[in-house]
């Protein structure tokens, strides 16, 4: 009877969960339209707390304990780096319906075993960062892969005669997402009277990308002491461009000691989790030594394993 319990619920949750991602996909809101939704009418208002009455308790219960703390504000910035139109209450909503279904699917195929469970919350636990992380990685390399693009456009609209906003206009409008949404927010922070520093800082947070720094940098010294911006930008878009080509050369010759690095570490833990769910009790024999010597070879495995991985990527991180 616990048992069709689990199940149903988890069935119950997991729609909820497809209903839930599928309203936030569809809402076009970014973060500037919220922000442009405080200077609108109270009629846009109105609509607004229509939609703030139909959360759910459990969104409501997490929104006011979470969002408010540094923490929350932590996870809000990098939900924005990625990209991805979730609030904080549904991204912990998500981590929780996920740390249940990763325990619920390790405990049936586990043997119906508790460790099984374990082992399967904690990889549901850790998904949705992982996704995010993937995510706020993906969208920076294309950002600074059209970083050189955007920089010729907003030069040569600088010499034919546009202004900085009307260039950064044009820049939301012809380069393709990610950067022209990222500039399509400072255009309409500007247009709603914040300073142009402060938009530049902005995006700055959400990108953060040492290449746009030069560029922002290059952008508010101009504003404060003059000189031809345009050849300003021109000069770092010949730098940006060259650091690309090392990057590159550099990312092809350490490659295989990246991925070695990856491979040789995650081999250990996925041969743990096959021979887990092939003959538990061979991996149990683990334990009889007691929980001290068990918490001791443990550690100095992680340990070791760690290291190793550790010092693989140093190895590959070579600074350009």
């Amino acid at each position: 009877m616990i048992t069709w319990v689990i199940i149903i619920g988890g069935i119950i949750l997991i729609i909820l969960l497809i209903v839930g991602v599928v309203v936030s996909s569809n809402s076009e809101r970014t973060l500037v339209e919220q922000r442009l939704s405080q200077y609108l009418d109270d009629g846009s208002k109105s609509t607004s707390g229509e939609r703030d009455a139909q959360r759910s308790m459990i969104t409501d219960w997490v929104s006011r304990r979470v969002e408010k703390t540094s923490f929350g504000d932590r996870v809000a910035r990098d939900l924005a780096r990625a990209d991805l139109k979730f609030k904080v209450a549904e991204y912990f909503v998500l981590i929780a319906v996920s740390i249940l279904i990763g325990g619920l699917f390790a405990w049936f195929i586990g043997n119906q075993h508790p460790v099984s469970a374990l082992i399967g919350a904690l990889a549901g636990a850790f998904a949705p960062r992982f996704y995010v992380k993937r995510q706020q990685a993906q969208r920076l390399q294309k950002f600074n892969d059209q970083l050189s693009d955007m920089l010729n456009l907003m030069v040569n609209g600088l010499r034919a005669g546009y202004s900085t906003m009307q260039a950064m206009e044009a820049i939301s409008k012809e380069l393709p997402s990610p950067i022209n949404d990222e500039f399509r927010r400072v255009v309409q922070e500007m247009q709603i009277g914040i300073p142009m520093e402060t938009a530049l800082e902005n995006l700055l947070r959400r990108i953060p990308s040492p290449d746009l720094d030069f560029v922002v940098t290059a952008i508010n010294v101009q504003r404060e002491v003059g000189g031809n911006l345009s050849e300003i930008l021109d000069n770092i878009s010949f730098t940006i461009r060259e650091r690309v080509r090392i990057k590159g050369e550099v990312r092809v010759l350490t490659s295989q000691v990246r991925t070695s690095g990856s491979v040789l570490s995650l081999i250990p833990f996925f041969l743990t989790l096959v021979l887990w769910f092939l003959n538990p009790e061979y991996l149990m024999s683990v334990t009889q030594g007691g929980v001290y010597c068990t918490a001791g070879i443990i550690c100095v495995v992680l340990g070791l394993i760690g290291s190793s991985y550790f010092i693989m990527m140093r190895i590959a991180d070579i600074e350009v």
